[in-house]
């Protein structure tokens, strides 16, 4: 009985590893037109050697695809036009809470796959954006108007300053009162791996 396909399976899985490590590390939702397509390109051919195709031949095709996308990104990074031709640009769909109704159309973009994706971004209200744009790679880039814009922990501080001010100034002989911090400080997953412990039992780590 013939073995070979054993090692031939490994070793796809090893040089597509290899290969797509190359290619980038994006999720599908990131790619770009081209990396789409490459990364599709390669996992069809990858499979090729288990019908019977020639092996070596499929690893020197898909090396060439991955050098092949690799070389379109570097002449995207030192030619504009190329970047444009290749990847495309952002287009404005939102602007003053009013919809671009010409660059949807151009896009091929519905209202309801608009909407389903500022929903995603617990955007409440397509009037509270004061710019959106369509990415190259199929995401929302979007900044709210400032009335809706939440505030940031900046702002409450700079607030909780002024309002402890005002106090001062209406009754400048009063002593304000401040909570003294505590000992115990709010573990979080990030403070976690800085000092490498965890507060998970063992058996689930």
């Amino acid at each position: 009985m013939d073995f070979d396909w054993i090692w031939k399976a490994v070793l796809i899985i090893v040089v597509g590893t290899f290969l797509l490590r190359i290619a980038g590390r994006k999720s599908i939702s990131q790619m770009t037109l081209p990396q789409t397509v490459i990364m599709i390109a390669i996992g069809s051919l990858l499979i090729q050697p288990v019908a019977g195709k020639n092996l070596w031949t499929t690893f020197l095709v898909g090396t060439i695809l991955v050098l092949t996308l690799v070389a379109m990104e570097f002449i995207q990074l030192k030619f504009n036009p190329a970047e444009k031709l290749i990847t495309g640009k952002s287009k404005i769909i939102i602007e003053n809470g009013t919809l671009k109704e010409s660059n949807l159309k151009k896009m091929r973009f519905t209202v309801d796959q608009l909407e389903m994706k500022l929903r995603q971004q617990n955007v409440t209200a397509i009037e509270n954006v004061k710019w959106a744009t369509l990415e190259p790679n199929g995401q929302i880039g979007y900044m709210l108007k400032n009335d809706a814009q939440p505030v940031t922990k900046k702002e409450f501080q700079q607030l909780k300053q002024d309002i402890e001010d005002i106090k001062r100034l209406l009754n400048p002989n009063a002593a304000i009162n401040q909570p003294q911090a505590q000992g115990n400080q709010t573990k979080d997953l990030f403070s976690e791996i800085e000092n490498n412990t965890s507060p998970s039992p063992k058996h689930l780590q």
